[in-house]
């Protein structure tokens, strides 16, 4: 039996790669616009690749990493200000150019209107049911019922609406406290090391997690629409999981390098031991 794998999520953390290392050699400050020059057309080529294969909820994520790194690269508030205006007419081209992608912000107001619920309204329902029938400690593992019929994309997309029914708001927000604390981390990281280029990769890959975390658990709750973005380390999927443990790797890869971390890892190993 073969395997497949899905260029895009890789590219995100090649995008990663690319874009921390053209910035370490470049002040946004002092010359924004030749610092752009390098980085905009590999960010566009990327992103035009991947909304030729409709999969705009990449796309979007992509978008979001890009902006991350810039921002912690330094970029002057006035750029993001500015580029605003455009992105929100291209964002607003995609939606109107489709009525499904219409109607599946339409169906953000009330995913049980009876126009919608049948249509793009039908996950996005019983996702929420899902997580109401959870209460305070959930049906069991395994007990859920959404994700038998109702939830075509249970194991993907929607499983954060399982992991609530299931665990019900205790185990949602246990599982919100790992993202947390696996961030907070990572923020960590990239704060203490020394070297510009792990410091921008690992806050690019601070702001993924972030834009995932919440793009996923945001359909879920029929906050954002419907566009097919795992949820990190938990959704079925090996190439979204791959990418991440590479990223978290990097990211540890770069504490083992960091004097100060790794002073701190070696003396609580040490305590443990003693």
């Amino acid at each position: 039996a073969g395997f497949t794998l899905q260029p895009s999520e890789f590219a995100k953390f090649g995008l990663i790669l690319w874009s921390a290392y053209h910035l370490r050699n470049l002040d946004l400050f002092k010359d924004t616009k030749k610092s752009l020059f390098f980085l905009i057309p590999g960010f566009i080529i990327i992103e035009l690749l991947i909304i030729l294969q409709k999969d705009l909820g990449t796309a979007l994520l992509v978008f979001l990493i890009f902006t991350g790194i810039l921002f912690a690269a330094g970029a002057p508030i006035k750029f993001f200000i500015g580029s605003f205006i455009p992105l929100a007419l291209v964002g607003s081209a995609l939606v109107f150019s489709s009525t499904y992608r219409m109607d599946r912000f339409a169906a953000l107001l009330d995913p049980f209107d009876d126009r919608y619920y049948k249509f793009t309204g039908w996950q996005p329902a019983h996702s929420i049911m899902g997580l109401a029938s959870g209460g305070l400690w959930g049906s069991g593992l395994g007990a859920s019922k959404q994700k038998w019929a109702n939830l075509a994309e249970a194991h993907t997309d929607f499983i954060f609406s399982v992991i609530g029914e299931e665990l019900g708001l205790l185990g949602s927000l246990l599982v919100l406290c790992l993202y947390a604390a696996l961030i907070y981390a990572i923020i960590r990281v990239a704060l203490k090391t020394k070297d510009d280029f792990s410091r921008y990769v690992s806050a690019a890959i601070a702001c993924w997690f972030i834009a995932q975390i919440a793009v996923n658990i945001g359909s879920a709750t029929s906050l954002v629409p419907v566009i097919g973005v795992t949820l990190p380390f938990i959704s079925y999927g090996g190439s979204s999981l791959l990418a991440n443990l590479i990223a978290v790797g990097y990211v540890l890869g770069v504490a083992r390098r960091t004097p100060e971390i790794a002073e701190g890892i070696k003396a609580n190993r040490v305590r443990k031991l003693s």
